[in-house]
């Protein structure tokens, strides 16, 4: 191979104090969460109005149980059954890794469902306040996978190529930043600049679509770089579990987008 960039080798634990570390996958989700939270404050405030910020604030800790246990319990289900059904409790080793972004996402609406009924906010109109701030923590995430030197690409002779410290000797496509900038960069510009429109904010549930259609598409077209699970490999049709897992979610998208009225702004209450 001629042409290869060396891996930016990266300690994935930034500090260690004994056994307590803090490190830098933790801390994606982390600044993800907290991005999210301030620029969905903001969002809420614009016409119509779905929310109010302090109903932001309190929805903080259902959004994050809805990623951590959705994104662990989608990783044991869809990508290791086997494994965790001979030793369930590794499903609570949560320091070792292994989160699923569908199984996040499922876990991130069950949490939403079941907070907007609680506070009377219509699910679709809180879910387009929420979608457009979505890509900052998937950016986060796949820079961190990309430190981490884990979900390398496939190998390729591409001048970017790479050879990732646990991928063998051959070079790869850095997958991670591929889909950081997709999933990620562009997700978030297009979604933030649609929601700039009033008339956009308005049909309820179209902002949601446009962003399970964006990041099916995305993860799709990234998933052809990117190295299938080792225990997995290619299922049907040569597809990934990635992209049948993102098929669902373009269909829903397109769905919802189909569907999405106007909707007259109505009060919002403040719910203590």
């Amino acid at each position: 191979m001629l042409f290869t960039l060396p891996f930016p080798v990266i300690d994935p634990v930034i500090v260690a104090i004994g056994p307590f570390a803090i490190r830098w996958y933790a801390l994606a989700y982390i600044a993800g969460i907290v991005l999210g939270w301030q620029l969905m404050r903001r969002q809420v405030l614009r016409a119509p109005q779905a929310c109010t910020p302090l109903q932001v604030d309190d929805y903080v800790t259902w959004a994050t149980l809805g990623i951590v246990l959705g994104g662990r319990l989608g990783y044991v289900i869809f990508y290791k059954p086997d494994h965790y059904l001979s030793a369930p409790w590794e499903a609570l080793y949560l320091w070792e890794g292994g989160m699923s972004f569908h199984g996040g996402m499922v876990g991130v609406i069950v949490a939403t469902w079941i907070y907007c009924r609680q506070q009377g906010i219509p699910p679709l109109a809180f879910g387009d306040r929420l979608a457009p701030v979505v890509p900052i923590g998937l950016f986060f995430g796949r820079i961190a996978n990309f430190i981490n030197g884990e979900l390398w690409g496939r190998v390729s002779d591409v001048p970017w190529a790479m050879v990732f410290p646990t991928g063998g000797p051959e070079p790869r496509h850095p997958s991670q930043l591929y889909q950081a900038a997709m999933e990620g960069v562009i997700l978030f510009i297009l979604l933030q600049l649609l929601a700039l429109s009033p008339s956009i904010r308005a049909r309820r549930g179209l902002l949601t679509g446009i962003f399970l259609m964006g990041y099916g598409v995305a993860r799709i077209i990234g998933e052809f770089f990117r190295q299938p699970d080792a225990q997995l490999g290619f299922l049907m049709g040569g597809a990934t579990m990635g992209q049948l897992l993102s098929v669902p979610m373009v269909l829903v998208g397109l769905w919802l987008a189909l569907r999405a009225k106007p909707v007259a702004e109505a009060p919002v209450a403040e719910k203590a």
